[in-house]
């Protein structure tokens, strides 16, 4: 298996991304769905209870030892951070505090990203948007892989470095796919976060910081938890370009598991996405699933048949260098 080599090109399809249709007739045969839209203010609670864990954290790991700090970073505080970057992802859905209260969820955005430290709340709602609008699509969605990346990492040893690496290329791949100009609230998001990694390393330590950035780091990229990355959209099985995982990791990840159901009903809080599955069972269990997150990674890195060019990939159905009406700001 080591000497084999990945996939050579994209599954490339020419149908539109499927979960608009599947939206359309479920609505209509259960009607009931519409009642789950909404928006669930305990997600910000939950954010401002694990901002509050993750600094005395980082206070109690001032004066520890390198080890430590790297120990509990991977166990514990990248696990709270990983959980974190998906109430960060409710809140890009406005899901804290619902449409009618935008800044609302800005706010708990910029407050919840405090401990994960670097940047990412309003950038990643900005381009993720796409990733839902655009699914699949060749230079308009950020989250399929670039081309090189395909070339590169396609053996074992060059997918493990490419987990490793994984943060970097979820963080820089949209912009560097289809750059925007930055907007004033992503400015505000950076300079908040400038001034609290500044007070962090002040008043406690740099290790202090460094706790906060490397558990980041490390739990978005060769972690266990890192399989959601994964799980969501990579081609474990021909023809199916979304999977869910319904195990107990959804606990802690604000149900990101249900992630066929996610994209189906994106205005739909997490902790009510189980609700759709038992709704309309048979449109949930005949689809294949995933067991296991370590699974998932153990599989990217070592099977033949997966790895970067795994993906579906459909035409642009817009020009990606046009202004999209749908990235204005909200």
């Amino acid at each position: 298996m080591g000497g084999s080599v990945s996939r050579s090109d994209f599954a490339w399809v020419y149908t539109d991304e499927p979960h608009f249709t599947r939206r359309k007739e479920m609505l209509k045969k259960y009607p009931q769905i519409k009642r789950l839209m909404g928006y669930d203010t305990n997600i910000a609670n939950i954010m401002l209870a694990m901002v509050l864990v993750q600094v005395i954290t980082s206070y109690l790991l001032r004066n520890e030892s390198w080890m430590t700090i790297v120990i509990v970073g991977y166990c514990f505080g990248g696990v709270v951070n990983h959980s974190m970057t998906l109430a960060l992802h409710e809140v890009g859905h406005n899901l804290a505090y619902g449409h009618a209260k935008p800044m609302w969820n800005r706010i708990i955005g910029f407050i919840g990203n405090l401990v994960i430290g670097v940047p990412i709340s309003v950038s990643f709602k900005r381009y993720h948007q796409d990733h839902h609008k655009y699914q699949g699509e060749d230079t308009l969605d950020p989250d399929i892989p670039s081309e090189w990346e395909g070339i590169l990492f396609r053996k074992p040893f060059t997918k493990a470095i490419w987990m490793l690496l994984q943060p970097a290329f979820y963080a820089f791949r949209p912009f560097i796919k289809r750059p925007k100009v930055p907007s004033k609230l992503e400015i505000i998001n950076l300079a908040i976060q400038i001034v609290f990694n500044a007070a962090i390393i002040y008043f406690f330590s740099l290790k202090a910081y460094i706790y906060l950035i490397l558990g980041s780091m490390m739990t978005m990229g060769l972690h266990p938890l890192a399989g959601h990355f994964i799980s969501e959209h990579y081609l474990y099985e021909e023809g199916h370009e979304t999977y869910s995982y319904y195990g107990p990791f959804n606990y802690i990840a604000f149900n990101v598991g249900y992630h066929m159901e996610h994209h189906d009903f994106p205005n739909i809080p997490g902790y009510k996405l189980p609700l759709i599955r038992k709704i309309a069972p048979e449109y949930y269990d005949p689809l294949p699933t995933h067991e296991s997150f370590a699974k998932v990674v153990w599989d990217f890195i070592m099977s033949p048949k997966i790895g970067p060019y795994a993906r579906v990939k459909r035409p642009n159905s817009i020009d990606p260098t046009s202004i999209d009406p749908w990235d204005m700001p909200h």
